[in-house]
């Protein structure tokens, strides 16, 4: 059984404060902490796993950060509605990425739900570094870490000033997604390149928009107004990042 400090101290991880405070963050489910175990820079502080979670991860099941627990005791330990079979509580990773392939460049995304998805788009693409504003959603976020599906573990995510990044990196292209740029079909990249999304509802603001020289769209067929910034990141990094 699980103690009412244990259960305290978990749930205070959704707080951003007590992550950074911890260095960790908690990720939830087989295949998410499962995958996170498995990667070697990935420190392990605790596994809660109930009798079915262990049975599938014998071999773990010996470790020191390794706790068995029944389904009662996981519900009150998980964030999600329908907790399954394991919580994992993990340190976050330090690891400087080779920076001279793609970037993806987030500005103002806040829905911890479109930033996991975009960590996981760029997993995908084989792209190791996102860079985001300040005023993005945090990257160890419990929503955005199930949104990942453990690219977190695998996608620097950082966080800085992105007009000053811009102006700092003067050798990288960077394409600004945008309703009035050249369509994608048309961009050929060469050398270090970013793609640079912008908030869900404002795009990308105006200081950082007027640093940018290279434009890029998606060809709009239908009448919608917009596409989500996880989906449009999809699309673009189809085309560009090949």
């Amino acid at each position: 059984m699980v103690t009412k400090n244990q259960v305290k101290y978990i749930q205070s991880l959704s707080h951003k404060k007590f992550r950074d405070e911890e260095d960790v963050f908690v990720a939830e489910g087989p295949k998410i902490v499962g995958e996170l175990i498995g990667m070697s820079h990935i420190r392990v502080k605790q596994v809660y796993g109930t009798s079915e979670w262990w049975a599938f991860a014998d071999k773990w099941k010996d470790e020191p950060w390794s706790v068995t627990i029944d389904e009662a005791d996981l519900e009150r330990l998980s964030f999600q509605k329908t907790p399954n079979q394991v919580l994992g509580i993990f340190y976050k990773p330090h690891v400087v990425t080779n920076t001279g392939g793609w970037q993806l460049l987030l500005d103002g995304i806040q829905d911890p739900g479109n930033l996991g998805t975009i960590i996981r788009i760029a997993d995908w693409y084989g792209i190791t570094q996102v860079v985001c504003s300040e005023d993005c959603a945090d990257a160890f976020n419990p929503k955005v870490i199930q949104s990942t599906m453990a690219s977190i573990g695998r996608v620097e995510v950082t966080y800085t000033n992105l007009l000053q990044y811009v102006k700092q990196h003067a050798h990288r292209t960077f394409y600004a997604a945008t309703l009035g740029g050249l369509p994608m079909q048309e961009v050929k990249p060469h050398g270090p390149s970013a793609l640079v999304i912008g908030n869900e509802s404002k795009g990308i603001r105006a200081d950082l928009m007027a640093a940018l020289k290279s434009f890029v769209t998606i060809p709009r067929i239908g009448e919608a107004e917009s596409l989500n910034a996880a989906v449009a990141t999809g699309i673009l990094l189809s085309h560009l990042a090949r």
